[in-house]
């Protein structure tokens, strides 16, 4: 009996440490995307920092081990040929883990991947399914329905931009009960996103929003400048920072020799703190 109690104190942290490691993988629609059931099975690609060939989009959950009721969804980058899943999810996720926030790294269909069967509007439809789905587990995954929001990366940043400023409220007579579920997001996280989506105007209650990119990044400073004057002429809630450099996709900044950027998630903490999405 003593032995057994002694391997088990040995086994423990091991599945701790593995179910850390190997988070829950859900997929966004139980038989497949609607009409592309047919391509449900078909495997991912995956290589060094990349992830292609997604037909089966999904959430992969990644919990706090001291939830605070707060959770992003996170769209990683990649120019809608290739998911950046490493840089711009898991480590974005386990970041947000470390402040309490349940995180999900979304797979969304990449409508510019070569051979792609899919349009701009299927990463939107991948989008708003994600929100609405991690909004129906509020009560299994401890999350307050109040307090979710959207997090993208360069390319991710546009699929935030599809969805983040429609109204997106749930069919409350629909057979799937996930459908009745809201897709508005309670506030938004854009890191050096793309121009594609970007409203000329928003609401006075459009989500509060943090903006970050580099000054010197040729493709995505000007999406920030313009999501940043569409929210001041709005009076919405707005925080946008502009390092001098860093050029574009530095994702968490943990590569970079630049302190601005390597500290850059700490800004975003702040902006959390600050914005009292952590209390209840």
């Amino acid at each position: 009996m003593k032995k057994l109690i002694v391997a088990l104190i040995f086994i423990a942290p091991f599945f701790q440490l593995n179910a850390k490691d190997n988070p829950l993988v859900i997929p966004l629609w139980e038989n497949g995307a609607p009409e592309f059931e047919h391509l449900k099975d078909e495997a991912e690609k995956a290589k060094d920092w990349w992830v292609k060939n997604v037909h089966n989009p999904s959430i992969t959950l990644f919990r706090a081990e001291k939830p605070n009721g707060a959770a992003i969804l996170i769209f990683p980058g990649g120019g809608h040929r290739e998911l950046v899943f490493d840089e711009e999810g898991t480590k974005a996720a386990k970041f947000l883990n470390d402040l309490g926030i349940t995180a999900g790294v979304v797979k969304y269909r990449l409508f510019r991947e070569e051979g792609s069967p899919y349009q701009v509007e299927h990463p939107k439809q991948d989008a708003l399914r994600a929100m609405r789905l991690m909004r129906s587990k509020a009560g299994e995954w401890k999350i307050d329905s109040n307090r979710i929001g959207i997090m993208g990366f360069s390319a991710g940043g546009e699929v935030v931009n599809m969805i983040a400023f429609d109204d997106s409220s749930g069919n409350p007579n629909a057979k799937d009960k996930v459908e009745r579920h809201s897709a508005k997001a309670n506030f938004t996280i854009q890191i050096y996103p793309g121009p594609l989506g970007i409203p000329e105007k928003v609401a006075k209650n459009a989500p509060p929003t943090f903006l970050l990119t580099s000054n010197n990044d040729k493709c995505c400073s000007v999406s920030v400048l313009k999501l940043l004057t569409a929210y001041r002429q709005a009076d919405a809630s707005v925080e946008a920072h502009f390092l001098s450099m860093g050029d574009h996709g530095f994702n968490m900044g943990d590569r970079s020799n630049y302190r601005s950027i390597s500290h850059w998630p700490d800004r975003l903490a702040d902006w959390l703190i600050d914005h009292q999405f952590f209390v209840e």
